[in-house]
């Protein structure tokens, strides 16, 4: 292979109906990548929807020895990335052609070592909705605070970053903690606000139940090592945020 720009890491767990669309919304990416699919232990036969791949090179497919759960998963596959970047990619989504290119040219201009994209939402039978959910251009530590603009199937993050600050403590948003601890490193975050992830919403996933969402992000701003009464302006914000983000889309 020539040399690897971006790592692709996705985890794989009972998505085999979904797997292969986000696959191959990632090789259809216009730079030069690895796409890492690690299976986290399905029950599902991920094996056979991956054997279209086995011809591949820029394919590569891993199977946990144990559960790992989808955070420990991508801590796994940032390790074994080649890549200068990570770009983290859930298995029941998929991305619009050119986001890569997109995110790389905006981390050359800004310096920044991590990037975000907006979404478009999409019905649990993969159905586009039209309902886009924006993000800022230039996010910092302190904004983020106060609610999180990152979804994770739309980051592209410096793998050096990503190496420090793995995600942790699973009883919380773990993406949401490491782009903080990034943030508070790195500086500010940039982000492309074009629709570039395809994003399915579930009642499954751990941001399924709103009210279990909200525990999480308390929990979140305690790891931070936040005073309680600087979790609770925090928390009062990202609540006030989430309700008028997803409002609409309940309303609709």
């Amino acid at each position: 292979m020539s040399e690897v720009l971006v790592s692709v890491v996705i985890p794989a767990y009972n998505c085999a109906k979904t797997l292969q669309k986000a696959v191959d919304s990632a090789l259809t990416q216009d730079v030069s990548l690895e796409v890492l699919v690690l299976n986290d232990c399905s029950k599902e036969p991920l094996d056979a929807v991956m054997q279209a791949y086995a011809e591949d090179e820029r394919v590569r497919y891993l199977v946990n020895e144990e559960n790992l759960g989808a955070a420990q998963t991508r801590n796994r596959g940032v390790k074994l990335a080649r890549g200068r970047y990570v770009a983290f990619l859930d298995a029941d989504d998929y991305w619009a052609a050119g986001k890569l290119k997109k995110q790389l040219a905006l981390l050359n201009e800004t310096g920044c070592v991590i990037c975000s994209t907006a979404r478009e939402l999409m019905q649990p039978d993969g159905t586009l909705s039209g309902y886009t959910i924006p993000v800022p251009e230039r996010f910092s530590y302190g904004s983020l605070c106060r609610g999180n603009v990152i979804n994770c199937s739309s980051v592209l993050i410096l793998r050096e970053a990503a190496l420090e600050f793995p995600m942790e403590h699973e009883d919380c948003h773990e993406d949401y903690l490491m782009w903080l601890r990034v943030l508070k490193k790195y500086g500010d975050g940039c982000a492309v606000n074009e629709p570039l992830l395809k994003y399915r919403v579930s009642n499954t996933g751990k941001s399924g139940s709103k009210l279990h969402s909200s525990v999480l992000a308390w929990r979140t701003y305690r790891y931070m090592g936040f005073s309680l009464p600087r979790s609770i302006f925090y928390f009062l914000n990202y609540a006030f945020g989430g309700l008028k983000k997803y409002l609409p889309w309940f309303l609709k």
